[in-house]
């Protein structure tokens, strides 16, 4: 089982334009899923529980109203004694390290006075209640739990929904374990869209929401689309995608191997090794070939290099960075021998694993960062999911009656520019008169 990597070169003519195809992908675009998605969510609004109860038993076949959709916290307990202690015990080792990591990220609210008296500042608190959705069906991610739950309550939510689809209504152990130990309040056997339009605007079962996060299919991602501004969303997620700076140095069996766990993911995620080495590259490409037929999802890896792999080949270091700053990658891996220093040259990815013991894998798991990251180039100008996503900001501002004096003469010239006079006059009426 043999997979031949497209490959690219900067020396090319048009590897510009090789480059943008590459990247450029339409494999998250589905006729008519905005449409289905846009009923279901009207559907939901409209009925409530009806509609919901009714989708949940359409796509997971369970009888909703015989079992109900919330999971009892009993259930969560009972599943955290049901998992292996191996398993047990990497999810509080899991849990521990995210959490610490994340409490760096913590923002505390701020102000200061002026000469004058007067006082500004900014508040920062907590959401009340947020939303995570957590994948299910054909795959089970405990990983995802944790990621989205921790930095939640490390930012001090107050009540924490967990939603995910259950065939048959059956939930996994792994996944009930990690919500109790994340310190999910409240679990629902629901998902698809139906879920997300639930969450935002509320049914008698579930609570609405202030913000919705988690991974999902192209439906979940459309529906987060649809609802954002009824909610908030952390972001619009499309397929897994790693990016692998190498060189001479490093283990090419450890590359290729990289290379597939972004891979096994699905067919249209995408895995890239970025090198100024012919001889890396044939390196890798013939690992790649040693190493395929042993992988247990290698029919997924094959198609997944076939369709959106590529191995690229520049001609300098500073095309290196510059191809890793226009790529954005979700995941990038530097295993070079001046590596610290690239980390620190490249501007744009969601996470950045510096040297050959630093596997993405890693930090899927517990490494202790997020996992939940921009993708599709997104990285030019979003960031990881953190604490900073649970809390909100706000303004505060104390005039003293000396300060409006000064802030409000000034106020009222800009005012007047913009030929809001009502702003003018609210502003001149505390003026001192003389």
């Amino acid at each position: 089982m043999n997979v031949m990597m497209k490959k690219l070169k900067s020396s090319d003519a048009d590897f510009a334009t090789e480059l943008h195809s590459l990247l450029n992908r339409d494999d998250t675009l589905e006729s008519g899923v905005q449409e289905v998605v846009a009923g279901v969510i009207s559907d939901v609004v409209a009925q409530g529980d009806q509609a919901l109860f009714r989708y949940t038993q359409q796509f997971d076949n369970f009888d909703v109203e015989a079992r109900g959709l919330e999971v009892r916290p009993a259930r969560l307990s009972q599943a955290l004694e049901n998992i292996h202690p191996k398993q047990r015990e990497a999810l509080e080792y899991a849990v521990e390290r995210v959490r610490l990591y994340h409490e760096k990220q913590l923002a505390e609210s701020w102000s200061y006075t002026e000469a004058d008296g007067t006082e500004l500042g900014q508040k920062v608190t907590p959401m009340k209640r947020v939303g995570v959705y957590v994948p299910g069906g054909k795959a089970t991610y405990p990983s995802s739990v944790i990621m989205n739950a921790v930095p939640a309550k490390v930012a001090g939510v107050k009540e924490l929904i967990m939603v995910s689809p259950t065939p048959n209504g059956d939930f996994n152990d792994m996944v009930l374990a990690a919500a109790l130990m994340s310190g999910v309040d409240r679990v629902f056997r629901v998902g698809g869209a139906q879920a997300i339009a639930a969450l935002a605007y509320g049914t008698k079962t579930i609570p609405a929401v202030d913000k919705i996060t988690g991974p999902g299919n192209i439906f979940v991602a459309t529906a987060k689309k649809q609802v954002f501004g009824k909610v908030g969303i952390d972001m619009i997620a499309g397929p897994s995608e790693v990016l692998v700076i190498a060189d001479e140095s490093v283990n090419p069996d450890w590359v290729a191997m990289d290379l597939f766990a972004q891979a096994e993911h699905d067919e249209v995620a995408q895995s890239i090794l970025l090198t100024q080495s012919e001889l890396v590259a044939e390196r890798v490409q013939q690992s790649i070939d040693k190493l395929l037929p042993s992988m247990e999802r290698a029919d997924i890896i094959q198609q997944s290099l076939k369709r959106n792999g590529a191995i690229i080949i520049a001609q300098t270091r500073r095309l290196i960075i510059d191809i890793a700053d226009e790529i954005a990658a979700e995941h990038l891996e530097i295993f070079t021998e001046d590596a610290d220093d690239l980390a620190h040259e490249i501007s744009n990815a969601g996470a950045i694993f510096i040297g050959p013991y630093s596997a993405e894998s890693l930090g899927d798991y517990c490494a202790g960062p997020n996992h939940v990251l921009p993708t599709a180039g997104t990285a030019r100008f979003a960031s990881p999911l953190g604490v900073y996503d649970f809390q909100k900001r706000t303004s505060m501002i104390k005039v003293s009656r000396e300060g409006a004096q000064s802030i409000g003469k000034h106020a009222s010239v800009l005012a007047r520019g913009e030929s809001l006079t009502g702003h003018a006059r609210s502003a001149e009426y505390r003026l001192d008169k003389t």
